[in-house]
């Protein structure tokens, strides 16, 4: 992987901000990412991320960090925060924004103990694909303090099979709709592709009750997304 993505945060920290990044997934044309929304500060994040930031307590893990703003916000409240992704840029960002406990590592990698556990911007994404997700949430339990909770967002993107009269367009047969790939080019260099999970609520309501963990809704978002909270029954 090159790691377009850390690239484009480390010129932005470093005053280099010429381009922004370009993603694009196998169902969608090519969408502008800005750099400056990356590096956001509290009253500029979408109100589901507010909620999950008003709601982190404890330990908390930050899962898929980028370049940091929900654990700098986290810290400036006195708050204790590990940070992590898989991402050599992101961590190097970070940690010259001032993070003090980051590592470079995967989620399936990680092994302490947390009472507040963040996935957030699409946290389902991580999962990849469907049939991951049991593997997925059975892993994240083990890092769960008994009364510790789990924030994660995530969209229905069932809208975006619909034709212009709203009728749909989804194949049955092609498995689950939420399953993406998803690109990213940065200054003319592209990516491999990746694979990236869109789950509508209810799909990860049931996988959590097959792992034997509780989901709730916390609210529901502005375009088809939502704010769950995930913890032990």
């Amino acid at each position: 992987m090159k790691d377009l993505f850390g690239k484009a945060l480390l010129d932005y920290q470093s005053g280099d901000y010429t381009e922004d990044l370009i993603t694009s997934t196998n169902i969608s044309e090519d969408d502008v990412l800005p750099l400056p929304y990356l590096f956001r500060d509290f009253s500029e994040m979408p109100k589901l991320e507010q909620k999950a930031l008003q709601l982190a307590k404890g330990n908390i893990l930050d899962v898929g960090c980028g370049a940091g703003s929900h654990s700098l916000y986290l810290e400036e409240k006195g708050l204790n925060v590990k940070a992590i992704d898989t991402s050599i840029g992101a961590i190097k960002v970070i940690k010259k924004r001032g993070i003090v406990n980051t590592e470079l590592k995967p989620l399936l990698k990680e092994t302490e103990i947390f009472d507040t556990i963040l996935l957030l911007m699409n946290g389902t994404g991580i999962f990849e694909e469907l049939i991951q997700v049991g593997n997925y949430l059975k892993h994240l339990k083990t890092l769960l303090n008994p009364n510790g909770q789990i924030l994660i967002d995530s969209s229905d993107i069932k809208y975006m099979y619909e034709d212009e009269d709203g009728a749909s367009l989804l194949d049955l047969n092609s498995g689950y709709y939420g399953e993406l790939d998803y690109y990213l080019c940065y200054k003319g260099e592209k990516e491999e592709p990746m694979k990236w999970l869109y789950l509508d609520f209810e799909t990860l309501n049931t996988a959590c009750q097959s792992v034997g963990l509780n989901c709730e809704k916390i609210m529901d978002g502005e375009h088809f997304d939502y704010l769950a909270k995930i913890s032990f029954e």
